[in-house]
């Protein structure tokens, strides 16, 4: 059944698949960001083909976006406009590694002259 989900989805033009748009609210999403099926979407009915086919794909083990891509034969932008939109739905959820924002202003554990202090702690053993 898969493959004829696959099928489908590349006889779709990309812009017909994601309604016209280029972006979503969630553009920024990394290729590298594992895609997770929650337990209930995966029974989802009514869905596009291409959504019912990331759900099946995303079952049984985290997927990337690009592995989702390549899989689904579309492009990397229209999956990614397809994954934020399911993850806004509820369907699955979206793993990133965001970096640790460090805001020096608010923790004065983290200010520069603490920071020098273990550093030459540091230096002197």
């Amino acid at each position: 059944m898969s493959e004829h989900i696959e099928y489908v989805a590349r006889t779709v033009r990309p812009y017909a698949v994601t309604g016209g748009r280029v972006r979503s609210s969630r553009s920024d999403l990394p290729i590298e960001a594992l895609v997770e099926a929650m337990p209930d979407a995966v029974s989802s009915q009514g869905l596009p083909p291409e959504r019912r086919a990331i759900l099946q794909h995303a079952a049984s083990n985290y997927i990337s976006v690009a592995e989702l891509s390549a899989l689904l034969h579309l492009p990397l932008g229209v999956v990614r406009i397809l994954v934020s939109d399911m993850s806004e739905q509820q369907l699955v959820r979206v793993h990133t590694s965001q970096p640790v924002e460090v805001n020096t202003g608010e923790s004065p554990a983290l200010s520069l002259s603490v920071l020098e202090s273990v550093l030459n702690g540091i230096s002197a053993l």
